[in-house]
């Protein structure tokens, strides 16, 4: 994974978004017609739904993890998203959608053909998101922030989302094995096999990730706001600290085999790649995030946020977009000049959205101003 600074690469630009029946967008044609975009409106006025759709067009689930089915309008039958996209390259387009008969799976097509795997459309367009969601990040359990992390790490690597799959596939099936008491000594041990070399595999991406995000954020790469210094509290990574990837593999699979009857008893796993957590703290004082302010966690974040778009403009060649839902939430005046300043100097796309419009009068005269109502867009002047 390399990483440079934002500013020294080439920028996406979407120029054109068009959607059917997507969630409460019966039909919409849309140019956002500048760098930074500003989107206002009355909260489940489809500002949201419109940053979702924009990030459907890249790799992934999404920046809510929806099911398929559920971004159709009233949730039935089959809806479609379309972007064309200025790029280093060339213009591009890109489509996606599903079908009345497969409302569970979508589509893509690139250029009017479909794309051989995710790496092409990868190398093509990227995407970074901040949701209010992520505001409880550190208040939530492991697993929201492990799933933040191995979706930082899936932007820069997407073979690292099936070498997760592929773990959770193994464990999936040594659990029922053993809640069923079953003892298919070969079965077990070809399991565990999996686990361990999956385990080792993600929690190696995932330590490279935090390595390189740590020095991208100490570099200064997110301007005024506090550098935060990310850590893996994770047992396997402590193994690979000190000893081979080979070595580390043939310890899980021995711990593995030891534990299957706490682990039966326990009805999962209790080593793997998914007893994993991520750590922050501000890097000045050392504070954890947990113990920080409302303010000073979402300061965190947008640092960390624009820290990885940094080594996703490294590792692609070109800036991703920058989809910010509702930014200023928690953010005094000003940390929310600071972002304002941040996302001027950078060469990235940037969607932006909000209750008020107001809240962004510091970009008067560089960023769009849009309004969502009556499912529909208008220009805001």
């Amino acid at each position: 994974m390399g990483g440079a600074a934002l500013t020294h690469t080439t920028g996406l630009r979407l120029t054109r978004l068009t959607l059917g029946r997507y969630r409460n967008y019966v039909s919409l044609s849309w140019q956002p017609g500048a760098r930074m975009v500003v989107v206002s409106g009355a909260n489940g006025s489809g500002k949201t739904n419109l940053l979702e759709s924009i990030s459907f067009l890249a790799p992934g689930r999404g920046l809510r993890g929806a099911r398929i089915a559920e971004v159709a309008m009233a949730s039935t039958g089959a809806w479609g998203a379309h972007g064309r996209f200025e790029t280093p390259d060339g213009p591009v387009e890109i489509g996606t959608a599903t079908t009345d008969e497969t409302p569970e799976r979508r589509v893509f097509r690139l250029d009017g053909v479909a794309p051989r795997n995710q790496a092409e459309l990868s190398a093509r367009v990227a995407a970074v998101w901040l949701t209010p969601q992520m505001d409880r990040l550190f208040q939530e359990g492991l697993s929201g922030r492990r799933r933040f992390l191995d979706r930082l790490v899936y932007a820069i690597e997407p073979s690292h989302a099936r070498e997760v799959a592929a773990h959770d596939t193994a464990m999936a099936g040594r659990n029922r094995l053993l809640s069923e008491g079953r003892r298919d000594l070969a079965w077990l041990a070809g399991l565990e096999d999996a686990m361990a070399r999956h385990s080792v595999a993600v929690t190696a991406a995932r330590a490279a990730l935090v390595e390189q995000l740590n020095a991208a954020l100490a570099s200064g790469i997110a301007g005024s706001f506090p550098a935060a210094q990310l850590s893996l509290v994770s047992p396997i990574a402590d193994l690979l600290a000190d000893a081979p990837a080979l070595a580390v593999e043939e310890r899980l699979r021995a711990a593995l085999a030891e534990a299957r009857g706490r682990d039966a008893a326990a009805g999962s796993a209790t080593l793997g790649a998914h007893r994993c957590d991520m750590a922050l703290h501000e890097r000045a004082t050392g504070q954890p995030a947990a113990q920080a302010s409302t303010g000073q966690q979402k300061a965190l974040l947008i640092g960390v946020i624009l820290g990885h778009a940094s080594l996703l403009a490294g590792a692609r060649g070109f800036a991703p977009l920058l989809l910010l839902d509702e930014p200023t939430t928690h953010l005094d005046s000003e940390r929310r000049d600071a972002l304002f300043a941040a996302l001027s100097a950078l060469p990235a796309q940037v969607f932006l959205t909000g209750t008020d419009a107001g809240v962004f009068d510091g970009l008067r005269g560089q960023a769009a101003f849009w309004r969502t109502g009556a499912n529909a867009l208008h220009a805001d002047p």
